[in-house]
């Protein structure tokens, strides 16, 4: 009985990483299936990025805020964790910085998509 308890919690330990939860969820938009954050605020791209790395300053982030990643954050598998211009760690999916825009005021809106034409839904 002692072996199959122990053997219980190093699967547990070992499948708890594989199990973790991803830092956002896919939601329904009108534009179909995208990235928002935990408050269900759509999550965008920036052209200007590139892989792993933020090109959003400090007076871009005013209105494309950076999705922060919480101090005991871990990337895993496409999920990374890149530097926002305020020093803060912030979520990638599959390379590209991810934000969120100050002019979608409910769950859902989109209407940062296709700003400046270099905006884009995380998809």
């Amino acid at each position: 009985m002692r072996t199959m308890v122990i053997a219980i919690g190093l699967l547990s330990a070992l499948t708890g990483s594989a199990l973790a939860a991803a830092p956002a969820k896919m939601v329904d938009t009108k534009m179909g299936k995208a990235w928002a954050d935990e408050m269900g605020m759509i999550l965008y791209t920036f052209d200007k990025d590139t892989k792993d790395k933020s090109n959003c300053d400090l007076d871009c982030l005013k209105k494309w805020p950076a999705f922060h990643a919480g101090a005991d954050a871990k990337a895993e598998g496409e999920w990374t964790l890149v530097k926002a211009a305020d020093g803060k760690e912030m979520w990638a999916y599959e390379g590209k910085p991810l934000y969120t825009y100050v002019e979608d005021k409910q769950p859902g809106d989109t209407s940062g998509d296709g700003v400046g034409g270099v905006w884009h839904v995380a998809k």
